[in-house]
C-alpha cells in the first residue's frame, strides 16, 4: 500500500505527540493549603504527612506552571456579627485553590461571628494591602454598608474582582459599584436591596450574578457556587472541578447562574 507524503507526516504528526504525552511526568502533591508541603512531590498516593490532606495526582510541569503564577491576594471583610457559612464557604475555595486569603476589619479589635465564633483580623481598613478580590459578606451587613470610612475604603480599594454573599451586596451597591448592573442577594433581603439600590436590577431565584467584575451570590451555600465560578475563571473550569470534588460539594454545576459578561 503506498502512502502519500502527507499521510506520511500526519502519521509522523501522530506518533511524536503520543511519545510527549507518554513520556509527561506525574508526582502526587498536597491540594494548596498556603504551607510549605504545597510543593512537596510524592511518588504514591496517601495523605499528606505535613497536613493530612489527600494527595492528588498532577502533572508536574502543570504544577510547576501553578505554583509560580502570582498568588491573587483575597481580602475578605468580615464585621460583627458576620455569618459563619457565608465566609467558610468561598474561604475554603480560594484557599485550596492556592490565594492568599486575609481578613480585614473596621480595625483589628476581635469580632464575633453568630455569637459564638471569635475571630481576629489579619488588617484593619487602615493598614490593609490591596486586593485582587475583596470579598463582603451577610449577617449585619448593616454595619458596613451604613459606616462611611468603610465605604470610602472600598471605594478606593480598586480590586480586579468584587464578590459578595448574601447581604455582603449591601456593602458594595452603597459604594456605588452595583449602580447599572444587575445583582442579587439573600431571598429574604431581595426587596430591602431592591429599595437601597435603585440603579440596580436585582433578580431573585438565582444562585449568583457575574458582571464581569463584580460578582453577587445568594445566600449561605450560593456563596461556595459563586466561589468556584470565579476560580474557574481565573484558573479553569478544571482548577474549579477539582476543588468541588475535594470538598465532596457534588452539588455544584459549572456556568449555574446568570453571566452578563462571560468573556471577562
Amino acid at each position: 500500500m503506498k502512502i502519500s507524503k502527507q499521510g506520511l507526516l500526519l502519521i509522523l504528526f501522530i506518533v511524536l505527540n503520543s511519545n510527549a504525552f507518554s513520556q509527561e511526568k506525574f508526582a502526587y502533591y498536597c491540594p494548596p493549603c498556603n504551607n510549605d508541603c504545597d510543593n512537596v512531590a510524592y511518588t504514591a498516593p496517601g495523605k499528606c504527612p505535613h497536613c493530612g490532606m489527600t494527595l492528588i495526582k498532577e502533572s508536574i510541569k502543570t504544577h510547576q506552571k501553578a505554583a509560580s503564577a502570582k498568588r491573587l491576594t483575597v481580602l475578605f471583610y468580615l464585621q460583627d456579627g458576620v455569618e459563619v457559612l457565608d465566609f467558610a464557604g468561598p474561604l475554603e475555595v480560594f484557599s485550596y485553590a492556592g490565594f492568599n486569603v486575609a481578613i480585614v476589619s473596621k480595625t483589628k479589635d476581635k469580632i464575633v461571628s453568630q455569637g459564638v465564633l471569635k475571630i481576629s483580623p489579619d488588617y484593619s481598613i487602615a493598614d490593609a494591602p490591596k486586593a485582587d478580590i475583596l470579598a463582603f459578606f451577610g449577617g449585619n451587613a448593616g454595619s458596613a454598608a451604613n459606616d462611611p470610612e468603610v465605604i470610602e475604603w472600598v471605594k478606593k480599594q480598586q480590586p480586579d474582582y468584587y464578590f459578595s454573599v448574601c447581604t455582603g451586596a449591601f456593602v458594595i451597591g452603597k459604594a456605588g459599584l452595583l449602580d447599572n448592573l444587575t445583582a442579587t442577594t439573600f431571598h429574604e433581603s431581595i426587596d430591602g436591596l431592591r429599595k437601597a439600590l435603585p440603579k440596580t436590577k436585582v433578580l431573585s431565584n438565582v444562585r449568583f450574578v457575574d458582571n464581569g467584575k463584580v460578582m453577587t451570590t445568594a445566600g449561605i451555600s450560593a456563596g461556595i457556587d459563586g466561589a468556584l465560578h470565579l476560580v474557574a475563571k481565573i484558573r479553569g473550569e478544571a482548577e474549579a472541578k477539582r476543588i468541588a470534588t475535594y470538598m465532596e460539594y457534588d452539588k455544584w454545576v459549572p456556568g449555574e447562574g446568570l453571566i452578563i459578561h462571560a468573556s471577562n
